[in-house]
């Protein structure tokens, strides 16, 4: 049954990204429509037209992230699949591996199923309770000589904030460590250049801020990174041989991709690429900014994580003492057509280092798409729901 659009605010973002621009329609449109064939399986026109979307794809998300060989971006369904082949295709009985206490469970799932299988030594370091920061000083406290990778997300799910991933990588490459990064929730909406800010392992999921349809997404791992893959089975290429090939991105790409997916996925990337992450970034950011000015003064209202816009995306999360998130989303939506996340978000470290465990918070996620003016109407909600209260 349809929804009725009219008069909505979408605050959900964070979860996945509304509205999407018109040419991520008319791509996956003109896919389904004018393509229909196959990657990579035949050599008709259809085929070879359905092998060069996705390349052309391909190479617009290396563009994006400053990556020079589009070859080492392995297509995958989200970034939780993403973190799993590098995770499970990388670590090794008796490693050690180090995460921050704010992960979501896309990370510490994964490490939470290798470390109660006694393969794996895991240490968690504490973020602040207030603002979410990592130490980068901790990550070096923690290396140990077993230590084979560093995973962390590069701003939290639940509060925005960015942790400093390019003094984490430093560290990293110091110590021939390599860094795993969960770009989340800033692929698209934070300027995400690999050799900047020392990546060596990349997750990014394409329904979020990349402005791309669910089931998208992708995995980038650097030249001199090599592990098994997490299935195995036909690729289109080495068709030949019974084992899976041993090259990027075949290796990771098991099974028909999902072209009409990744035609979205490469129409949303080259708007983007065409409207400047840097654009989108200070937008949401005077979203935020705003939100924290007018919000300020309004009572019981709590809001989590650092003040300093420059620290976080466009997301944030608070609570209103006495109403519960679950109770506040049900009113936001049914009462003022406001669409937020509420609960715990997939992340329940990340709430137990905040204090909000186990009822959560709500969240705003925003977009390049909204604007000042739904920003100044939830706050007007808000001021209602609390006069009521």
């Amino acid at each position: 049954m349809p929804i009725d659009m009219e008069g909505i605010v979408y605050f959900d973002n964070g979860a996945t990204s509304w509205p999407k621009p018109p040419q991520v329609q008319e791509a996956m449109i003109a896919y389904l429509q004018q393509v229909g064939g196959s990657p990579g399986r035949s050599g008709h026109r259809m085929s070879i037209e359905a092998s060069r979307i996705v390349g052309d794809t391909r190479e617009a998300v290396a563009s994006l992230f400053g990556i020079d060989d589009p070859s080492r971006i392995a297509f995958t369904k989200n970034s939780t699949e993403a973190l799993n082949i590098a995770m499970l295709g990388w670590l090794e009985p008796g490693d050690h591996a180090i995460t921050s206490s704010i992960e979501h469970n896309s990370v510490m799932r994964p490490l939470r199923y290798l470390e109660e299988d006694h393969l794996l030594e895991l240490t968690v370091i504490p973020c602040s309770p207030a603002t979410g920061y990592l130490d980068p000083d901790d990550v070096r406290k923690a290396l140990r000589p077993n230590t084979r990778l560093i995973v962390v997300l590069h701003a939290s799910n639940v509060i925005g904030n960015l942790l400093p991933i390019k003094e984490i990588g430093a560290i990293a490459r110091e110590t021939d460590v390599p860094l795993l990064v969960d770009a989340s929730q800033t692929a698209g909406a934070y300027p995400t250049a690999v050799e900047t800010l020392n990546i060596d392992m990349l997750a990014f999921t394409g329904h979020k801020s990349l402005l791309g349809p669910t089931g998208t997404g992708g995995l980038y791992v650097r030249e001199g990174i090599e592990f098994p893959p997490l299935s195995r089975g036909g690729t289109g290429s080495r068709s030949e041989q019974e084992i899976q090939p041993d090259f990027m991105p075949d290796k990771c790409e098991a099974g028909t991709l999902n072209v009409v997916g990744l035609a979205g996925l490469g129409a949303s990337v080259r708007f983007l690429l065409d409207t400047g992450v840097d654009r989108v970034c200070e937008h949401e950011r005077t979203l935020v900014e705003r939100f924290l000015i007018r919000s300020a003064d309004l009572p019981s209202l709590v809001v989590y994580g650092p003040r300093d816009v420059n620290q976080r995306v466009g997301l944030l999360s608070f609570n209103i003492e006495g109403v519960s998130p679950s109770e506040m989303g049900l009113i936001l939506d049914r009462a003022f057509a406001i669409m937020t996340r509420i609960g715990l978000h997939c992340a329940p470290a990340a709430h137990r280092t905040l204090g909000t465990f186990p009822d959560g918070t709500v969240r705003f996620g925003f977009s390049y798409f909204n604007t000042l003016e739904e920003v100044d109407y939830a706050i007007e909600a808000l001021e209602q729901i609390i006069k009521e209260r």
